[in-house]
């Protein structure tokens, strides 16, 4: 059973097939209660259904509640929508478990993980699989497949991912148990990226566990760019569902530039239609970042002021305090521009620029994030800084340069770090500088989205700021990671018989706020893909429009061999990059004593 709290309307019963539902007021007709009994499905699993397809704003609770907000005047007609939402979602779900009663029209999920044996999959995919599991996410009838050249067995493999497997900190008492069920469902099958008969005896395996139902088969690619169209190929044309979806997910690096990536998309579509193909880039899975549209959308306060008349620049760092450490020969290949900025951070900032989309549908989102992609100004090369840490010693500790590791060419001009300028050429945001920044082996770890407002005009207290330019202007800080957070800094007088302003935080602390885990990146994007939702994913145009907006800057800087500026390992970055904030009239929000 569970139980929906609204405003008070008249009770009454509903009964349908396979579930029953009655509304009945209590708490002095403040509150309204949907009580439902159904059969096959749980109440963790119609609450999580509601919220992921009614669109309302909900709040799963243990006791197996939905929680809506309150309000003594909301019309009836609004709470007749609330209860409709609610009895069609219900309607929906029973509907499919009495379809798939019948064994022969019972569907199944299976996940094939392509590169099974390598870090990607052991330290995040399966991991996110197992918390799906643990949730109670997946469906009734799954299986999950690793799939790579390496010789292993069933029992090898489940070896091998149990040791990367933990329960959520409100751990249950049945968690080595779930772990055991989970491994049950994980199976090992050698073969080589490229052939069709290797993937033929997949195909069996896969078929015999489906065992005549109707089969969804999911394939998430953790393998180098370089072997995706073979694999692609050979899943497609030799273990694709006959009756069910096909869907494939595509790790970055989509491509080095705008021929590359264009190349891949065209093999890619020889084999998948776009709607089967699932880029995946796991900062847009980040709780802060899907928020993002929530905090602007949803709050009066914020919309208001998003635009150039409030706003006077927007940053979006990302920082790192280790850094290649082994890898450098896959990240010699791309450097700092490919691996994080044309990526994650303009995937953040299309989020944050767009406008309001007609509706949360995934196209609706990402059309309008295009439609940002392709208003922003070409990047200049003067307003790009590029550097590479160098060795640093600290403490009797020697921290090494990224030319020492043996994987990196000695001579190599890749860049560890940049920072740059970017602009938006339309009517909300034209002449507000978009700074990015991103480097390995900084002074900190982080990933984070600062906004800074303009100074207010005519300020009374500017005697009491004088050039403090903290106290000059507020800011809204939006933290990704870690210890995930939105702040707002404010001005504040400090209490006495004296005017005195401090700088004060309005502190959203979320490990302070909510008590529940925020679940990896990796979980809520894995779960999208499985039902379908693509509204996190990277759609063809927008790639290409973001490899539009960065390769005449990639291409002027390799060809050029534009030598970059050192900076000493776990320091803030080249000196440069604060010269480029200036010459726009800002100041880096991560540098100041009061971050």
């Amino acid at each position: 059973m569970a139980t929906l709290s609204s405003s008070s309307v008249t009770s009454r019963s509903y009964r349908g097939s396979g579930y029953s539902a009655s509304f009945s007021p209590f708490n002095g007709n403040r509150h309204q209660s949907l009580s439902f009994l159904s059969q096959g499905l749980n109440s963790h699993e119609l609450c999580v259904r509601f919220q992921r397809k009614s669109g309302r704003s909900s709040v799963f609770m243990q006791d197996g509640a939905i929680v809506t907000d309150s309000n003594p005047k909301e019309s009836k007609s609004s709470l007749k929508g609330l209860k409709d939402d609610v009895l069609s979602v219900l309607s929906q779900e029973t509907a499919k478990v009495a379809v798939e009663s019948d064994g022969h029209n019972q569907s199944t999920v299976s996940i094939t993980v392509v590169g099974a044996s390598g870090d990607l999959a052991k330290k995040k995919i399966f991991p996110a699989l197992f918390a799906l599991y643990y949730e109670g996410c997946l469906p009734e009838h799954f299986t999950i497949y690793g799939y790579s050249r390496s010789k292993m067995t069933d029992a090898e493999l489940r070896t091998m991912v149990s040791k990367t497997l933990t329960c959520r900190i409100d751990k249950r008492a049945n968690c080595d148990e779930k772990i055991e069920e989970f491994l049950k469902r994980c199976f090992y099958h050698s073969g080589q990226y490229d052939s069709q008969e290797h993937f033929t005896a997949l195909d069996k395996k896969l078929k015999e566990h489906e065992a005549g139902r109707i089969s969804n088969r999911l394939f998430y690619l953790s393998i180098p760019p370089n072997i995706f169209v073979d694999a692609v190929k050979c899943a497609s044309t030799s273990a694709s569902s006959v009756k069910g979806w096909t869907r494939v997910i595509v790790e970055k690096p989509f491509g080095r530039d705008s021929e590359t990536s264009a190349a891949l998309t065209k093999s890619l579509k020889q084999y998948l239609d776009e709607d089967q193909i699932f880029r995946i880039d796991h900062y847009l899975g980040k709780e802060l970042v899907e928020n993002l549209s929530v905090l602007r959308f949803s709050n009066l306060i914020f919309e208001p002021l998003w635009s150039r008349q409030y706003i006077q620049n927007v940053q979006l760092i990302f920082s790192e305090d280790f850094g290649t450490e082994g890898r450098g020969g896959y990240f010699d290949n791309y450097g700092i521009i490919r691996d994080i900025m044309q990526n994650h951070l303009l995937q953040i900032l299309a989020l944050f620029a767009m406008e309001t989309p007609v509706s949360l549908d995934a196209e609706d989102i990402r059309n309008e994030k295009v439609k940002v992609l392709r208003s922003m100004r070409p990047i200049r090369v003067e307003d790009v800084v590029i550097g590479q840490y160098k060795s640093h010693s600290n403490g009797g500790v020697t921290y090494p340069g990224y030319t020492d590791d043996k994987t990196v060419p000695k001579d190599s001009l890749t860049p560890t770090f940049a920072a740059a300028a970017l602009f938006i050429d339309n009517a909300r945001w034209d002449g507000v500088p978009f700074l990015m920044k991103a480097g390995k082996a900084l002074h900190t770890k982080r990933a984070e989205i600062r906004v800074q407002f303009r100074h207010v005009p005519g300020n009374l207290y500017n005697r009491n700021t004088g050039s403090d330019f903290d106290k000059a202007t507020n800011e809204l800080v939006i933290r990704v990671q870690p210890d995930e957070a939105i702040y707002l800094k404010i001005n504040n007088k400090v209490p006495g018989l004296g005017m005195r302003l401090d700088r004060s935080n309005l502190n959203l602390l979320y490990s302070a706020r909510y008590s529940k885990e925020i679940p990896d990146a990796y979980e809520r994007l894995l779960l999208d893909a499985i039902e379908g939702e693509r509204r996190l994913f990277i759609r063809s145009d927008e790639l290409d429009a973001a490899w539009a907006l960065f390769t005449p800057l990639l291409k002027e800087i390799e060809e050029k061999k534009r030598i970059p500026e050192y900076y000493p390992y776990g320091s803030r970055g080249p000196v440069g990059a604060h010269y480029l904030a200036a010459k726009h009239k800002v100041q880096w929000g991560d540098v100041s004593l009061d971050q």
